[in-house]
Parts: C-alpha cells; sequence; structure tokens
C-alpha cells in the first residue's frame, strides 16, 4: 500500500511500467524478436507495428531490414568480390600443396632430391655470377624465375609477329578437270594421262603410281617430251582411288589397286609394261608385280617404300629405318595403326586446310641439303604446289588416311614371295608318274622378269637400309645406288639422270616406231592368185 492507503499492483511492486505487462500479454513479431537478439538495442516499442521504431547504436538494423546502405550492389562489384575470393582460396591452396610438396617430395631423403641436387647444384653455381646484377633487396629464387617467363613470352610475341609479317600464306586453287576417264567394272571413273608418243608408235610403255599426297600429273617430274620420243616410249600415269579426279573405292586394298591397274592397261589395250614406282607409290608397284606379274615386262622403283612394320626386317634395319624419320612422322605410323581415325585430324590442318606450306611440312620429313637445294627452286615449288591441289581436289581426307593405312597395315603378302625361286612339288606316289613324262619336275616362282631399283644415298625420306632390305630378300633385283643424291634431287627435274635411267633399261635410243610405206610383195600361188605381203619394222 502507498501512503494514501491504496494497494499497489504488481507491476508496480516489482518497478515495471504497465507497459511491460502488455508486453508479455501479446506475441512479439519477427522484428522485435531480431532486435531482442541485439545486446544494448534501445529497443522500445511505440505501439505502432512497423521497422521504424526500431534503433540500436551497434547495429544499424534498420539499415539492414530497409536496404538504405546496400541497395542494390552492381553485378561488377558481385563479380569482383567472386573473384577475389576464389583468389584467396587458390593461395591458399597453392600453400597447402606448397607444404605437401616440402614435407614429402623435397625432402633430403626423396629419390627426385637425390637425382637432381647434384645437377641443380652445378647449374646453380655456374649462373652465380648472374645475381650481382639483381636488385640487392630481391631474392634470386624469386627473380630471376619471372626474368625467364616474361624473356620466353617475349620471344614467343616476336616469333608470332615475324613469322605472319615474312611468310605469306598461298591458298590452294580450284582447276578445271583435265583428265581422261575410263569407266570400271564396278562403276566407278579411273582417271590417268598420257605422255610421250602415241600408242601405235610406242616401242615401250611405262606405268607410273604416284605417292602420297600426289597425282597422275606428277608421273616422272620433269621428263622432257622430246627424250621420251627420243626412246619411243610411252608414260600413262592415273590417279588413285579418292585422288585427283578418280572416284573413290569404298573398300581399298593392295590387291585391288592393282585390279585397278589391270583394267586401265586392258582399257588402253597395253599388252606388257614397265611398272613405276616412286616413294610411297612403290606399295602399288610391289601389288602389281605381286598380283599381275603377266601383265609386266619390268620393274622400275625409286627410293622403294616397304611396310616398316614387316616381319622380315632385321631389328638393325627397323632401328635404321625408324631413326632416320621425324616424331611427326612416327606418330603419324602409329595412329595409322591403331587410331587412323584421328589421322583425319592432322590431315584436315595441314594440307587440307586450303593453305599451301612447305614439303617437309606436309609430308612430316627431314629433307638432305641436295633435297633442300632443290625444293627451294620456283620451278620445283610452281610444280609441288600444282600437283598437290590436283591431289587434294576432291578435299576428302578419307583416301589420305586409306593411303597410309595401306603402307603400315599388314600386308595379305610379302615382298619376299616376289623373289625367284624353284618350286617343286611334293614327292609322293605321283612322283614316279611324272618323273616318267616328259614335264619339268620343278618350276620357276615368284617376279621373273627384270628389277631396277634406284636409292640416292643421303635420302632422309626412305633411307638406303630400305633398299638394302629389298636387295637381301629379292637378289636378283639389280639396285643404282647414286652418291650424293637424296629423295627428291635425282628424281625432279634432272635431265641427265631421266637420260641415264632410259639407258639403263632401254639401251641405245631407237626413236619411235615408225610405220613404213608398205612394200606390196604380190607372189602367185599354184592357182595363179596374188598374196599382198605387209612388210613392218620388228
Amino acid at each position: 500500500m502507498d501512503e494514501s492507503g491504496r494497494s499497489k499492483s504488481w507491476t508496480e511492486a516489482v518497478g515495471r511500467p504497465e507497459t511491460w505487462a502488455e508486453d508479455i500479454g501479446r506475441s512479439k513479431s519477427w522484428t522485435e524478436e531480431l532486435a531482442s537478439l541485439v545486446e544494448d538495442t534501445g529497443i522500445r516499442y511505440t505501439g505502432v507495428d512497423h521497422t521504424s521504431s526500431l534503433s540500436t547504436p551497434s547495429f544499424e538494423l534498420k539499415a539492414v531490414l530497409e536496404g538504405e546502405k546496400a541497395e542494390s550492389e552492381s553485378f561488377r562489384e558481385q563479380m569482383k568480390g567472386f573473384a577475389k575470393a576464389w583468389g584467396e582460396i587458390v593461395v591458399e591452396l597453392g600453400k597447402g600443396c606448397k607444404d605437401v610438396v616440402l614435407q614429402s617430395v623435397l625432402t633430403d631423403d626423396s629419390y627426385v632430391v637425390k637425382k637432381v641436387r647434384g645437377p641443380c647444384r652445378v647449374v646453380v653455381e655456374k649462373f652465380s655470377v648472374l645475381n650481382e646484377f639483381l636488385p640487392e633487396d630481391r631474392d634470386p629464387v624469386v627473380a630471376w624465375p619471372v626474368i625467364l617467363s616474361v624473356i620466353l613470352i617475349t620471344l614467343s610475341v616476336l616469333c608470332v609477329n615475324i613469322k605472319h609479317e615474312s611468310t605469306p600464306v598461298t591458298l590452294v586453287q580450284l582447276h578445271a578437270p583435265s583428265a581422261t576417264r575410263i569407266l570400271l567394272p564396278d562403276g566407278r571413273n579411273m582417271s590417268y594421262h598420257e605422255q610421250g608418243v602415241s600408242a601405235d608408235k610406242a616401242r615401250y610403255t611405262l606405268v607410273a603410281a604416284h605417292s602420297f599426297l600426289s597425282s597422275r600429273l606428277a608421273g616422272i617430274p620433269g621428263i622432257k617430251l622430246s627424250l621420251l620420243e627420243e626412246f619411243g616410249v610411252r608414260l600413262v600415269t592415273y590417279d588413285l582411288p579418292g585422288f585427283g579426279e578418280s572416284d573413290p573405292h569404298s573398300n581399298r586394298t593392295l590387291q585391288s589397286s592393282a585390279m585397278d591397274l589391270l583394267h586401265l592397261t586392258d582399257a588402253l589395250k597395253i599388252d606388257k609394261f614397265w611398272m613405276v614406282g616412286y616413294s610411297s607409290g612403290a606399295i602399288h608397284a610391289w601389288a602389281a608385280l605381286k598380283y599381275i606379274p603377266d601383265k609386266i615386262a619390268g620393274a622400275v622403283i625409286f627410293a622403294p617404300m616397304v611396310n616398316p612394320y614387316d616381319p622380315g626386317l632385321t631389328k638393325e634395319e627397323k632401328m635404321g629405318i625408324w631413326e632416320k624419320w621425324t616424331r611427326k612422322r612416327k606418330f603419324n605410323y602409329f595412329l595409322a595403326r591403331r587410331f587412323p581415325r584421328f589421322l583425319r585430324y592432322f590431315y584436315r590442318r595441314t594440307f587440307l586446310s586450303g593453305k599451301h606450306g612447305p614439303i617437309d611440312k606436309w609430308l612430316s620429313v627431314t629433307l638432305s641439303e641436295q633435297d633442300k637445294v632443290v625444293t627451294e627452286d620456283p620451278i620445283f615449288k610452281k610444280f609441288w604446289q600444282r600437283d598437290v591441289e590436283e591431289s587434294i581436289r576432291q578435299g576428302n581426307v578419307k583416301p589420305f588416311v586409306e593411303e597410309t593405312v595401306l603402307q603400315v597395315s599388314n600386308w595379305p603378302f610379302s615382298i619376299t614371295d616376289l623373289q625367284v625361286q624353284k618350286k617343286c612339288p611334293e614327292k609322293g606316289l605321283f612322283h614316279w608318274f611324272n618323273f616318267m613324262s616328259d614335264e619339268p619336275e620343278c618350276e620357276l616362282v615368284g617376279f621373273l622378269e627384270p628389277i631396277h631399283i634406284w636409292q640416292g644415298m643421303e635420302d632422309l625420306v626412305v633411307p638406303p637400309v630400305v633398299t638394302d632390305y629389298v636387295a637381301r630378300v629379292l637378289p636378283n633385283a639389280v639396285v643404282h645406288k647414286v652418291p650424293n643424291q637424296g629423295h627428291f634431287s635425282y628424281f625432279y627435274f634432272c635431265d641427265e639422270c631421266h637420260r641415264e635411267i632410259l639407258s639403263t633399261l632401254f639401251g641405245e635410243p631407237q626413236g619411235p616406231v615408225e610405220v613404213l610405206d608398205q612394200e606390196v610383195i604380190r607372189e602367185e600361188d599354184g592357182d595363179g592368185q596374188s598374196q599382198t605381203t605387209s612388210i613392218l619394222p620388228s
């Protein structure tokens, strides 16, 4: 009770305002609950239910709720904060990796430190003199990697700029069709080209299969028409399936290549011909000798390509072949045997990119000094570019992949099969009957006609060890080793070389077969009838 005799309420007894009791009797809003969690909030409820009645000196709840200070953060600031956070994470991750490496790999007992410590110490001692040029407050361990990185980046930029400024890009041009075609039994068209004397005046016929990234236009590059006429030679060249103007083959094999050649020569009424193969084109020459030997009068092969995976090669011969080749060429052959589809990517980025490039890059080969001189000649460059343009005119990568696969896949025959040897029937019950007959007991098998091989001794594309292997398995082959000549220097645009080749094959030049004036001889037979005889040169 107070002095007036009035009894006090329980709120007055505990020293609380009446509004405090009202606060207890009703449920609080979420803003009031949030404000009550802040120390020394100074919240006073005024009876109006809105957030403007909240105030705090230690935590600006009003700014958070109404968003007055952080109204709308821009996207740029958000990305900046995100990048900063990720940067901090990467830095911490790098520090952690560094600690792991220092504690596990770079310890004194680790294998890496034991092997690298000695050589690194020697290198550091030799280059420690350069530390004198660094500022005194710079740590060499930190400074030199930065300096070397800047130098490498600068050199890379300079090299790119120099390459683009000094090397003009020559684009591939498309030419009008110019080949003569025949229709093969399976409905495909096969294109070919003829040089030299006509069919009725030809003493000898040469049929040439072109090499990789080439066409019927190659033939014997640079051979003069006058030289062919002097020896009475008819030169026939043709496009492989998918190359030039020949239609692609859905299932190419070495045997199908020989059959295409057989149909071509039959269509041109060629009874016997000399087979010419150069570089990788030699694989089609080997196939012709195997499958259609009766049509071939002899073989002329320059820098003969064989299967580098041939089981007949000795270990030393394989090493002699592979060590001369570039890493890219070795890798291409590996892909051709294991993953041929991946070759499409590399071919589309090189000779099928629509641009001309250097021959050593497009073929993935190393050139000898003699070949470098030849390939830098403007006449050769013009010929090479035109030949490549004809080769890729269809823009189809599949024939080139097939050609590479044919070179290194398992052949259905071996070059050893062409070796001339006696084959005798097995002795048995019928042996005595054959012995009593007039038929010979044994017969010669293999390719019986002459084989001539020319090999440049400085050739790095098809090393001379390949010819040594061919000479070992084909002892009847005549090998002409040409000193101081490479892969291109003896075969391309060499008049003396071409004359020497034809003279070796055919002897003295006799010119084309001339049709003489027919000398008519009339002879009377017993019945008084006359006969007319035409005398032609043999």
